[in-house]
């Protein structure tokens, strides 16, 4: 089956200013092909390092997307890269050049000189038109692999890659497809999960496994590539079948959904609602709960107490507690969830109150209240600011998520 590597071209994605995107989008579509990109690169704006990364990739794969370096400055090299690492010559043609000189003037422009360069095609590659900027694309194919140059700017590339590539990679291909899983896990490490599960998916070379942390949850991604669908869809259920009951309910979403979706789906279906008190992550987690679209079903809205005068004025903490526990402690984050409930009306209520850096960092407590009495989680964790910060609102949204699930199971 064929595999594919992406090489993104430019020394600005070599610096922390520039993201390449165009990589996730390639891969994207490329898996919907059923194609795996087993390696990505980037490389600057250096003729024999991209013409070696060339030669490299096509001596493994046998899909090479290169993205960018195809304008008309001295530093734009791709098109040099490919002829000097397959071997031919680079040809001009006239009508590429009358076209862009076209384009200019249907801007009111005069094409200066140096976009001529972009006229020159790799000896034997099919142009692919590009209706949005003045640098076409090429489709190369070399012994058996396929190349394709595409522009840098995203709008470029994407137009010409669904209109020119994939109906050419579609008619290429043979019949195969990835299928895949996601199971997104919350409240347990990453080693003490890999340790549990990676006697089952050892057991299955021919499936794809990959663990990942992701600000305080993880994300377990299974994957089969198979000539048949039903055959992918089945290897992928068998190993899934089996990790799921090693996990339990520390399983919270196994179609993609978010934690804050899946407890936002929790509370519409009760026709519950939620209100918040925070501290330490100064609306963090009212700002996750928000963002899914819909939430104003049940959310009601938050209270952001940073200072211990507007934990007693806003959410009723009494002054007494406060001097003898101090802010970050059981009682105040009950009574800080009890006086955001009371005072919104919500059947629910989440709090956090913590210390996000300086000695104590990662010491936080969780409150709940609900219906039937209210609680509170200590947690004490590693990390900087911002980690702290998340890992706090992933574990109030957890402690909701279950006990609305328990609620359920006993009535």
């Amino acid at each position: 089956m064929a595999d594919a590597e992406v090489i993104a071209v430019g020394s600005e994605l070599l610096t922390p200013q520039k993201l390449d995107t165009n990589s996730l989008y390639l891969t994207d579509q490329l898996n919907a092909l059923g194609v795996e990109v087993v390696r990505k690169t980037v490389v600057g704006d250096e003729r024999e390092r991209l013409t070696d990364s060339i030669l490299g990739a096509l001596a493994r794969s046998q899909i090479l997307v290169l993205t960018g370096g195809l304008g008309p400055t001295e530093d734009d090299l791709t098109r040099d890269a490919v002829a000097s690492a397959l071997g031919r010559t680079l040809v001009f043609q006239q009508d590429i050049c009358d076209q862009i000189e076209e384009r200019f003037r249907k801007f009111q422009r005069k094409m200066v000189e140096i976009n001529r360069r972009q006229a020159y095609i790799v000896e034997g590659a099919e142009v692919l038109g590009n209706d949005r900027g003045t640098a076409p694309g090429q489709w190369i194919t070399h012994n058996n692999a396929v190349l394709m140059l595409l522009p840098g700017p995203p709008n470029e590339l994407k137009a010409m890659f669904e209109k020119q590539c994939l109906p050419r990679l579609a008619k290429l291909l043979p019949a195969q497809v990835i299928h895949s899983l996601m199971l997104r896990v919350v409240g347990m490490p990453e080693s003490d999960l890999d340790q549990l599960i990676s006697p089952v998916y050892m057991r299955y070379p021919n499936l794809a496994t990959t663990i990942l942390a992701v600000s305080g949850e993880i994300h377990i991604h299974l994957r089969a590539r198979s000539a048949d669908a039903k055959q992918a869809e089945a290897l992928v259920a068998e190993v899934a079948s089996q990790i799921e009951p090693l996990i339990g309910d520390r399983i919270y979403s196994r179609n993609g959904d978010s934690l804050e979706q899946v407890v936002g789906n929790l509370l519409r279906a009760r026709g519950a609602h939620l209100s918040v008190a925070e501290s330490a992550t100064a609306g963090l987690l009212g700002g996750r709960i928000t963002a899914v679209q819909g939430s104003s079903d049940y959310f009601l809205g938050g209270f952001i107490t940073y200072t211990n005068a507007l934990k007693t004025k806003l959410l009723g903490v009494p002054e007494a507690m406060l001097a003898e526990h101090g802010a970050v402690s059981e009682p105040v984050a009950k009574a800080m969830a009890e006086g955001a409930r009371d005072r919104t009306g919500a059947e629910y209520a989440l709090s956090i109150t913590g210390y996000a850096d300086g000695d104590e960092a990662g010491l936080v407590y969780m409150g709940l209240a609900t219906p039937r009495g209210s609680e509170a989680r200590r947690t004490q964790f590693p990390g900087g600011r911002e980690r702290v910060r998340a890992f706090s609102t992933n574990i109030a949204l957890d402690i909701l998520r279950r006990h609305l699930l328990a609620t359920d199971t006993h009535g």
